[in-house]
């Protein structure tokens, strides 16, 4: 059996903390375009729900991987894409290279008060002119004395606007490409930090998105994690957590949309007979429900491997590319069976329209997933 007891409680215990305490108010978050994260981290935070693969000895939870899974399979469940998010940013992308390399002043300062949900953290690494292109980077971090001086700008920054502090990619030496680079956390309170503006999206629209710039910030040397001029393989590993992270979701939500668009269609008539009647309504509810099955699948032997001690960078991959695309396809049809209701903009096939948008362009486009998978099949 895939899921312990251990593993079911906690399911429960997250889908009925979802149910009471965060799609209650998604509406009224959609609405005021912000969510109250640290009021919200720090609820699930005291529920065991922060840093559950982290050490006990940083606030985490010490949990195996699938308890990762299972979080996500229930965050499928919130009624838009902001929520799950805003918090796979603070677990699952700010702060592995924290907890993997930084040093234990680091954890103590940074890690522990963000696994207590005290603090919201973000990661800083796309820029004007280097979105996929990681290697494209431009901010700088030179070192005077003790300090870092870091200058340049980041865009399309989640969680900006709240954060206590981000983990910024930084060129720390002129190399150019995939060298040079080094990961540093920068608190936002710091001189020369500001928030430019908040974003404006498409979807997603309670998570706060914004424009930085770092104008001769100056952190400790110290606040550098990890080893200097690793920064981009640091960023790399980060990055299979959150592809993970985001498809584990995917699933769930999925198999919930297809569920009430067939309730829908069962109660809407059209020309004398349920829409539900149609037998290509009827043939495409199937196809993309069996799509959404191979996915839970797939996701779940993907979180099996990585908790054996597996490298599922190419799985990962794989359920990155095909959760982005699959959650597409759902939404579409979804708003599609529901007319020209489901085009209103208050409705939830237009929030999911909107909000699944986004999984084939962040965290990797689709055409950098394709990429990567063709070099580990050994194109140039």
């Amino acid at each position: 059996m895939m899921y312990s007891d251990e593993h079911q409680e906690f399911r429960a215990m997250v889908r009925r903390y979802v149910d009471q305490k965060i799609n209650p108010h998604v509406d009224e978050w959609e609405r005021a375009e912000m969510m109250p994260l640290h009021e919200i981290f720090t609820d699930m935070a005291k529920l065991g729900m922060l840093g559950l693969e982290y050490d006990p000895a940083y606030a985490g939870q010490g949990a195996d991987h699938l308890f990762t899974l299972v979080l996500c399979q229930e965050l499928g469940r919130v009624a838009h894409g902001s929520l799950p998010m805003a918090l796979g940013v603070q677990v699952a992308m700010a702060t592995p290279s924290l907890h993997a390399h930084g040093s234990e002043e680091l954890k103590q300062e940074y890690l522990t008060p963000a696994m207590r949900g005290e603090t919201v953290c973000g990661v800083a690494v796309t820029e004007p002119e280097a979105g996929s292109d990681v290697a494209g980077i431009r901010t700088t971090a030179r070192r005077d004395g003790d300090d870092w001086v870091i200058n340049g700008s980041k865009m399309f920054i989640t969680n900006a606007v709240q954060a206590d502090w981000l983990c910024t990619l930084v060129r720390t030496s002129p190399e150019g490409g995939y060298r040079g680079m080094s990961q540093i956390i920068v608190p936002t309170d710091t001189p020369g930090f500001r928030v430019d503006r908040k974003l404006d999206k498409l979807g997603m629209r309670a998570s706060d998105t914004g424009l930085l710039t770092f104008q001769d910030v100056r952190v400790p040397v110290r606040n550098a994690i990890g080893e200097i001029g690793r920064g981009f393989q640091q960023q790399m590993s980060q990055f299979v957590m959150e592809r993970m992270f985001a498809a584990y979701s995917v699933p769930i939500s999925c198999a919930s949309e297809l569920e009430q668009t067939r309730d829908h269609a069962r109660q809407r008539k059209a020309f004398g007979q349920p829409l539900s009647a149609n037998q290509y309504l009827q043939y495409t509810y199937a196809e993309l429900a069996a799509k959404v099955d191979l996915l839970r699948v797939y996701t779940e032997a993907t979180a099996r491997s990585y908790a054996d001690g597996g490298d599922v960078t190419r799985m990962a991959t794989i359920a990155k590319l095909e959760a982005g695309r699959l959650s597409r396809q759902v939404a579409d049809w979804c708003l599609q069976v529901h007319g020209g209701t489901g085009y209103m903009t208050d409705t939830w096939t237009s929030r999911a329209y909107r909000d699944s948008r986004l999984l084939s362009i962040g965290g990797g486009a689709d055409e950098v997933m394709l990429r990567v998978l063709s070099l580990m099949d050994g194109f140039s």
